[in-house]
């Protein structure tokens, strides 16, 4: 029988090259043997793109007129999403490119067998108490619904045990998305609503009735440091 074939790619832009040298090492060496990587870079000119394509890699270039980053990274991502559906992708994985995961990524997800299953990668986040910082804690980005209107993020003792975990909501940094989701669910955000798209494709999968899961066995790295976001608007 045929491996599924699957699309791995994410937007990017100018702001993420410090990372892509990482990316590409791991991206362009995954285990499976039956992916193709795409990027999508909408930066505001061609610099970056030139440098993808001058490295081998197939990327596309999306249209930097849109106001916002947020906008910008929706309409890049559903030019991945219809790259799939157009090129009879059976799977795409969503994996952004500060996302480093295990080389055997893809085996691993195709293994549970879920709609949508996601990896595990964390963010740093300041402790703060009467204004000063009293030291770090790293979280997964996992989040569990406590009502209609507020999430609660998962901490690391949540994500110690190997198993695979039921989930709220979920960032796009190392997600799995079987085809049929990819037909039902474009990616989107609302610009009234400070949060990026991987929200509200978590929401949107809850209103479908399709279970969002997270392999707690799947730990990635998560290259963070370099990234500015104080200029771009979101």
């Amino acid at each position: 029988m045929n491996e599924p074939k699957v699309l791995v790619g994410c937007p990017t832009s100018i702001h993420k090259k410090y990372c892509i040298e990482e990316y590409l090492a791991t991206a362009q060496s995954l285990s499976y043997p039956n992916y193709q990587l795409v990027l999508v870079d909408n930066s505001e000119d061609d610099d970056y793109y030139d440098f993808l394509e001058a490295k081998g890699i197939l990327v596309f270039k999306a249209p930097y007129y849109a106001e916002t980053a947020r906008e910008r990274i929706v309409m890049s991502r559903n030019m991945l999403r219809q790259y799939a559906l157009d090129n009879n992708y059976d799977y795409f994985l969503s994996l952004e490119q500060d996302v480093i995961p295990p080389k055997e990524i893809i085996e691993r997800l195709l293994k549970r067998n879920q709609p949508v299953v996601s990896g595990i990668y964390f963010m740093e986040y300041s402790m703060q108490k009467d204004g000063q910082e009293i030291g770090k804690k790293i979280m997964p980005l996992l989040y569990r619904r406590q009502d209609n209107e507020t999430y609660i993020q998962l901490n690391e003792r949540d994500v110690s045990f190997n198993t695979l975990l039921l989930v709220d909501a979920a960032g796009l940094g190392c997600m799995l998305i079987r085809r049929d989701v990819l037909e039902k669910i474009p990616f989107r955000y609302e610009p009234d609503k400070m949060v990026f798209d991987d929200m509200f494709f978590s929401q949107d999968l809850k209103k479908a009735d399709i279970p969002l899961f997270a392999d707690t066995q799947i730990k990635c790295k998560h290259l963070l440091r370099e990234m500015d976001w104080s200029n771009i608007k979101k």
